[in-house]
């Protein structure tokens, strides 16, 4: 069921086109962390690819430790969507001469929150940094923002809950 990019990739995309990804919300009383991409390219949360062998829980800690450099162990976990949350990549980002070829990503999102105070950030704990400077934003900022560039939940997903207390499944 399962294909690897045949480059130095090792995510996983499924024999539908689709990159397997986890995406982290890192939540502080009402405030969300958000991650400007390196070069300055705009603010996200931290994310990215399932790698062969790893469960997406797996993924989820080793993303947080490259991405910003927090430890799973300082952080505990809130809840998770049911499912795959799946979206396809504009035509121009499809990358036809890779095999698989990728058509977009299925997210499994995850809500953490740190398990005392605040937690200290490290953008430096890879030779490519995804992130240079972190900002919190109201849990609704985000949100707000994302729904004035008029971009909705999928018919599928519209009235249910982004997230499941407890990581319902």
């Amino acid at each position: 069921m399962w294909q690897t990019l045949t480059s130095s990739m090792s995510d996983l995309i499924d024999s539908d086109g689709f990159r397997t990804n986890v995406a982290v919300v890192l939540m502080r009383a009402d405030e969300v962390f958000l991650g400007r991409r390196t070069g300055g390219r705009g603010w996200q949360f931290p994310q990215g690819g399932v790698r062969v062998g790893e469960t997406p829980e797996q993924a989820l800690y080793r993303e947080l430790d490259e991405e910003i450099g927090v430890a799973g162990s300082s952080l505990e976990l809130i809840g998770q969507t049911a499912g795959w949350l799946r979206y396809r990549l504009p035509p121009r980002y499809i990358r036809r001469n890779q095999r698989p070829v990728c058509i977009g990503q299925k997210q499994r999102w995850f809500l953490l929150r740190p398990k005392r105070g605040d937690v200290t950030f490290d953008f430096g704990r890879t030779s490519e940094p995804e992130f240079d400077h972190a900002k919190s934003s109201t849990s609704s900022g985000p949100c707000t923002r994302a729904r004035s560039r008029s971009l909705a939940p999928s018919p599928s997903r519209r009235g249910r809950p982004p997230y499941l207390p407890g990581g319902g499944r």
